[in-house]
């Protein structure tokens, strides 16, 4: 299906240190992709993915806030690809960030920009659709749509592309609803181990609603649950870890306790 295109604001992250195209009937990036990002640590040279990269929140803030590493963004969406494109130029990031248009729920062997790179990345990353496209009211936006709801057996899919993509001992990262939790683990089986959950709560007298989820390829350690990360404080503010994060690019760790 074909698209025309769409009307777009420019949105600042990261405190104004990146600036994004992105549609205003489509998918907008908010807070979950910044918090995705932020988990990554990745050293000199390391070759990071961004798996449905969208208009390339996730890629381009690591971009921004590693400076030293490679980035791969794959999205399939041609409106998405475009304007992915014009964010890898308009933030000065052509020599590190390089952009697939591919679906990666199609098998690696269609896929020629990325067949001959099996087991070469080091991270990757995804902030995936949220909802079973079965499940509920559909948005009235194609883009928004296929940005928000997945096939049942997508997720699986996803995580099966990384798998394939990343070297052994490679690091997946996810962010999702809290509720799909159990799929994540389930589609994690037996590709990755070493699962680290950090659950990530609205308030801290709230339940959780998202949960950040980190494994490792043929990893054997068993699964780790983190502290929380609440977002807000009573009065509505973000807290000052969440704070540093969205405005001035922190860290977010993800380390499993010595």
């Amino acid at each position: 299906m074909t698209h025309p295109p769409p009307t777009i604001t420019v949105d600042a992250f990261l405190g104004g240190a990146l600036r994004l195209r992105q549609p205003v009937g489509g998918y907008r990036a908010g807070v979950d992709p910044v918090l995705l990002a932020a988990t990554c640590a990745a050293g000199a040279g390391a070759r990071v993915l961004d798996c449905g990269a969208g208009v390339g929140t996730v890629g381009l803030a690591i971009a921004r806030r590693c400076v030293d590493v490679q980035v791969t963004l794959v999205e399939r969406s041609p409106a998405y690809v475009a304007l992915a494109a014009a964010n890898i130029a308009d933030n000065g990031l052509s020599a590190r960030v390089e952009l697939v248009e591919a679906d990666l729920t199609a098998p690696l062997s269609r896929l020629d920009a990325l067949a001959a790179r099996v087991g070469t990345f080091d991270e990757a990353y995804a902030n995936p659709p949220y909802y079973i496209d079965t499940d509920g009211t559909r948005a009235t936006s194609g883009l928004k749509d296929a940005a928000n709801a997945m096939p049942a057996n997508a997720l699986d899919a996803w995580l099966r592309f990384m798998a394939a993509l990343l070297r052994p001992g490679g690091i997946v990262t996810v962010i999702h609803r809290a509720d799909a939790l159990p799929r994540l683990i389930d589609a994690l089986d037996r590709r990755f181990g070493g699962v680290v959950v950090r659950p990530v709560h609205p308030r801290a007298d709230t339940a959780a609603n998202r949960v950040l989820v980190r494994a490792t390829k043929a990893s054997r350690a068993p699964l780790t649950l983190l502290p929380p990360l609440v977002l807000h404080d009573m009065s509505g503010g973000y807290t000052p870890s969440v704070a540093a994060v969205l405005k001035h690019g922190a860290a977010l760790s993800l380390d499993r306790p010595s």
